[in-house]
């Protein structure tokens, strides 16, 4: 049996801290890469897309998505950010440890549990490039949860010798020569 899912998040919650934490006294109010939102703005996207994925498969809501919302005041420093994502990684790791192995909710069709956690990393990893690449600072995701993200949601995708390169290709970050641009994509969760 492979690294449980909960870990997967854990680690990928600890990667993200650690690669911004250092970067908490830069100007958050960068557009953060090639997104319309700020570095502050995407950090309190990945919290709220942790907690929200949380709440969908701890409740088991199987044909619509919950109707909440997850806000964090304008006034919140990166290093509270930091610590929003901290502990909305905690929670989505322990509801996806939790949650029994037939347990499904509604992400573009029936999501297990490994869905909801490799939406959680890829969502850690990839914001967190966005982040670093507005704040003028070079970091990639770790391989090995790439990978984990790329095998989960975006099998068939080009093959390429390293995970991170394919993840940031596949969800539109970086261009790879000879590869169709990637505009348009979102996370293939469902069950299979």
């Amino acid at each position: 049996m492979g690294t449980p899912w909960g870990d997967r998040v854990f680690e990928a919650t600890a990667a993200v801290v650690d690669a911004l934490g250092p970067l908490a006294d830069h100007g958050w109010d960068a557009r953060a890469g090639g997104l319309e939102w700020t570095c502050r703005q995407t950090a309190a996207h990945i919290a709220s897309d942790l907690l929200r994925y949380a709440a969908q498969l701890a409740g088991r809501t199987d044909d619509a998505y919950l109707r909440f919302a997850v806000t964090v005041a304008d006034e919140a420093p990166p290093d509270e950010l930091l610590r929003i994502i901290h502990g909305g990684g905690h929670v989505l790791a322990a509801v996806v440890d939790a949650a029994p192995t037939d347990a499904r909710a509604w992400h573009w069709g029936p999501t297990d549990r490994s869905g909801f956690a490799a939406m959680g990393v890829g969502e850690l990893l990839v914001h967190t490039y966005d982040i670093t690449q507005g704040l003028g600072h070079d970091w990639r995701p770790p391989p090995a949860l790439a990978a984990v993200v790329v095998e989960r949601l975006h099998a068939g995708s080009a093959a390429l010798d390293d995970p991170a390169d394919v993840l940031l290709w596949s969800t539109g970050r970086i261009e790879i020569e000879g590869l169709d641009r990637v505009d348009d994509w979102v996370w293939r969760a469902a069950a299979r």
